[in-house]
């Protein structure tokens, strides 16, 4: 590959690659798509987290040297080939949504592909390109519609070295480490091809490329050493997965089979600590869609939940679909259930999924053209950050994937706990519930706060503050996990430093790509 970067700048390279013409126009597009797999084996399910400065270190040297026009057209195969595979998830949705969302992921890369092959014109070029990778899941992460963050960098490092950067400045220094050890590595590889086919004096001296492989050495081991948040005062949790009928798109079609079964085993918990089988938590948590039957105005539902809460005798975090008032709009709560006094305080999901809680545009012309936006609700924003009181513990609520968005999680992180609710019964057995479960474990290392992560049909789990592990249900099946685990009030750096990081890395990525554009259009015009 380092050979064929040098093509244009040894003029025996050069002479070799028009000899094979069309096999070295096919390399680079090839190893575009190549780097992009690599990148996506990095995230769960496979998880191989080593892989992603690789592939960042790939894409470096595909682009350096790159036309603009040309680089662009790389970024983009090496999106397509990156989050084809990321979003496999949508399989059970449809193959247009997963082509769809794919494609429009991918023109985010197009650009990072702009962006990159101008940095590596720069001195320095490693650190500008790691930047360019903050600025583009920054824009990704935003626009449009509040943005898709899935799939960034520090997502794919839940059990990695990288992790202990998290509390240092969360995921956008993760990505950013990540990136800097990919650029390290690639100009690593540049310096000692061009030392073996050129002179040696114009190349970096070994020296320069110790120096380079020692950083990708300490930033690849300095996670290690960064203390990872423990202690706090003990509380004994609960989550309840309930499972649900059927798996896919109709999964809520037995709305009262869903309600019943989280009632059932939070009726068989509360026989368990009865009997001395297991301790008696101070809270429990549903997950989200566990009610999809309104409490407030279904009856039925309402006694099946406050029997379910009353047994178990105490609070219970529920999840339920609100009917708005107007016939037409719904929340997504997750309400407090007290069994003395019944639903309270409440938390409504602020950022539904464009295109599967809401239609942002479109609307009508989308559900004549395309018949399952006929099951998508009109779900409307909530406006309070999910900061609630679940009898002794304050908790932090966020629900389903916005866990993915740093904001949203930061904005209930002085809580001692957090909570992920969430329903991945249309996405079961796919490479997204294992995901975001790795996202939430990102988070408890990022905030210094146990996570406590209930799905409808897995995977629910309970993570410590240092990011282990204690319980991970299997998929559609019930299960209810009881954990004493630590409550923390203490700050991370990361949630002091707030979104200072991301932004200041966004913008030096940002000026790196304009100070380059500007200067190769000086020297053409020159």
């Amino acid at each position: 590959m380092a050979q064929d970067m040098l093509a244009e700048e040894t003029p025996g390279v050069a002479d070799e690659s028009r000899r094979r013409r069309f096999p070295t126009r096919l390399r680079r597009p090839a190893l575009a798509v190549l780097a992009g797999l690599l990148l996506a084996a990095a995230f769960p399910p496979v998880g191989w987290w080593p892989l992603a400065p690789v592939s960042a270190a790939m894409l470096a040297l595909i682009l350096r040297g790159r036309r603009l026009r040309a680089a662009t057209g790389l970024g983009m195969l090496y999106g397509l080939a990156f989050c084809f595979p990321l979003f496999e998830g949508l399989r059970p949705v449809g193959m247009d949504a997963w082509l769809a969302l794919s494609v429009f992921e991918a023109l985010y890369f197009a650009l990072l592909g702009t962006g990159i092959a101008l940095a590596t014109r720069l001195p320095g070029w490693p650190l500008w390109t790691a930047a360019l990778w903050i600025t583009e899941e920054f824009v990704r992460g935003r626009v449009p519609f509040g943005g898709f963050p899935w799939g960034r960098l520090a997502f794919s490092q839940t059990a990695s070295p990288y992790t202990g950067y998290a509390p240092l400045g969360g995921a956008p220094l993760i990505s950013f480490v990540i990136a800097l050890t990919g650029g390290l590595l690639a100009a690593s590889a540049l310096a000692l091809w061009r030392r073996r086919t050129s002179s040696p004096d114009s190349a970096p001296g070994v020296r320069g490329v110790a120096l380079m492989l020692a950083g990708v050495l300490v930033l690849g081991l300095a996670g290690l050493f960064v203390p990872r948040p423990s202690g706090g005062r003990p509380v004994t949790v609960a989550v309840v997965q309930g499972n649900v009928p059927r798996a896919g798109l109709d999964f809520l079609g037995q709305r009262e089979a869903v309600l019943d079964n989280h009632a059932r085993e939070t009726h068989k918990l509360a026989q368990e600590v009865r009997q001395g089988r297991l301790p008696r938590p101070d809270i429990v948590i549903w997950p989200e869609n566990s009610s999809d039957l309104d409490p407030y105005q279904d009856p039925q539902a309402r006694q099946v939940i406050d029997a379910a809460v009353r047994d178990v005798g105490v609070p219970v975090l529920v999840g339920a679909v609100i009917d708005h008032g107007d016939g037409e709009h719904v929340e997504n709560r997750g309400i407090v259930w007290d069994p003395k006094t019944g639903p309270g305080a409440y938390y409504v999901k602020r950022h539904p999924l464009p295109f599967g809680e809401y239609i942002p545009i479109f609307r009508g012309f989308l559900r004549k053209v395309i018949t399952r936006f006929d099951m998508v609700g009109e779900f409307v924003k909530g406006r309070s950050a999910g900061n609630l009181r679940l009898g002794p513990v304050r908790i932090g609520d966020v629900i389903c994937f916005e866990v993915a968005y740093d904001g949203l999680v930061r904005d209930v992180a002085s809580n001692p706990l957090l909570v992920v609710q969430t329903n991945n019964a249309t996405f079961g057995h796919t490479s997204l519930p294992p995901q975001q479960f790795a996202m939430s474990r990102l988070r408890a290392v990022e905030h210094g706060r146990t996570m406590l992560v209930a799905s409808t049909s897995g995977i629910s789990g309970i993570i410590t503050p240092d990011g282990r592990v204690l319980d991970r249900s299997q998929e559609f099946t019930p299960a209810v996990q009881v954990e004493r685990v630590p409550l923390r009030s203490s700050r991370t750096l990361s949630d002091h430093l707030g979104a200072t990081p991301e932004w200041a890395l966004a913008l030096l990525g940002f000026a790196a790509a304009a100070v380059a554009a500007w200067r190769t259009r000086t020297s053409r015009g020159t």
